[in-house]
């Protein structure tokens, strides 16, 4: 680069303030008229250039290639990255010792996620209330964490009767990731931006981050594009004190402590999230009416385990034999909701769907039962 014509130095686009100026970059430094003020003036200059580099270096680093470490002290602070007392010996155990020491270890997830109850309610309220409003739920993970996002999201549309596009799943290296390790794929913050930008996100959605670590720059990257959007942001983590705490508006971080092989936390850490996704997904949509007493009201029988199931649930919901349920069933062109109202209700198919038009599709109101 050329220097500047105003006697200035510049660093890379950042300007540095002219030459022979002082510590305040206002004007020259008191009494520089000899060899060694002169020579003093160059040093400050020179360390002055220098930090002014570092910090933009670091900028660039940090934003656009691969964060490739996580600080000795931060790396400390995270539980999953512990050594576990309990299996320091490990390698010298029986299959069956080993299998003990996992299940034992294993005890401690529910507790730690029963002490994010409160935390994992407000996610579903704050789901719900997007959904209402015509917003969707993302899931934003890499490795092992995004996997568990992409597993939850294929099953909220059969389970449900939802639309693929209303709970969605990214995952850091895109679907090669899901079955394979992709190298890399989660280690540029900037990815986690431009995945949740193609689905032209808005502030009606809600981004649920995962990372057992807190640290994933993929997911970091989603959560600030998310708030940026001004989505709802929610993290899902094993370590509390970690970066993805101080982005995502509700934090639900059930600790589960070191893992019994250091670090693998596709283990408890993954243990712990895919409960808490369970129950995130769950309760949300059967909050938003895609349930029936107990039973999958919305479920899409898409193969014959699945018609088999369907006929079983009318008939447990509404006290008919299977025959009836299967007839029923028939009738409605396989809409478990019609079926059911035709059942309870004594009526035919087009009653059936006047009425739960006019309920605007509440069951129970429908039923008479709310």
């Amino acid at each position: 680069m050329k220097p500047s014509c105003n006697n200035s130095r510049v660093v890379h686009g950042i300007s540095a303030g002219p030459i022979g100026a002082g510590r305040s970059g206002r004007g020259p430094v008191a009494g520089c008229v000899g060899p060694c003020q002169v020579a003093r003036s160059r040093c400050k200059w020179r360390v002055f250039c220098a930090t002014r580099w570092l910090c933009l270096r670091t900028h660039l680093y940090n934003e656009c290639v691969p964060f490739r470490h996580v600080s000795s002290k931060r790396a400390d602070q995270r539980l999953t990255e512990r050594r576990n007392p309990a299996s320091t010996n490990l390698d010298r155990l029986s299959a069956e010792a080993i299998v003990r020491l996992m299940n034992r270890e294993d005890s401690k997830i529910a507790t730690a996620v029963a002490r994010e109850i409160r935390s994992i309610a407000r996610a579903v309220d704050a789901i719900v209330h997007s959904i209402q409003r015509g917003g969707r739920l993302f899931y934003v993970g890499a490795g092992s964490s995004g996997r568990l996002g992409v597993l939850d999201a294929a099953e909220c549309a059969p389970t449900f009767g939802t639309s693929r596009k209303l709970v969605q799943a990214l995952i850091a290296g895109g679907r090669r990731a899901v079955t394979n390790a992709v190298e890399g794929a989660e280690d540029l913050v900037r990815n986690g931006e431009l995945d949740l930008r193609a689905k032209k996100l808005t502030p009606k959605d809600v981004v649920i981050g995962i990372a057992a670590s807190g640290t994933t720059p993929y997911v970091l990257g989603a959560l600030k594009y998310a708030r940026k959007c001004k989505a709802t942001t929610v993290a899902v983590t094993a370590n509390r004190n970690m970066p993805v705490a101080r982005i995502a508006k509700i934090l639900i971080a059930p600790e589960v402590g070191p893992e019994v092989l250091t670090g693998s936390t596709r283990l408890k850490a993954g243990t712990a999230q895919k409960m808490v996704l369970n129950m995130l997904s769950t309760a949300a949509m059967v909050r938003l009416g895609h349930a029936y007493e107990n039973l999958m009201i919305d479920l899409l029988d898409t193969n014959e385990k699945l018609s088999e199931r369907s006929v079983r649930i009318l008939a447990e919901a509404s006290g008919k034999d299977l025959s009836a349920a299967k007839h029923a069933l028939r009738q409605s062109g396989h809409n478990l909701r019609v079926a059911l109202v035709m059942l309870k209700k004594k009526v035919d198919a087009p009653s059936a769907k006047l009425m739960l038009k006019t309920s605007m599709g509440n069951l129970r109101l429908a039923l008479g039962e709310s």
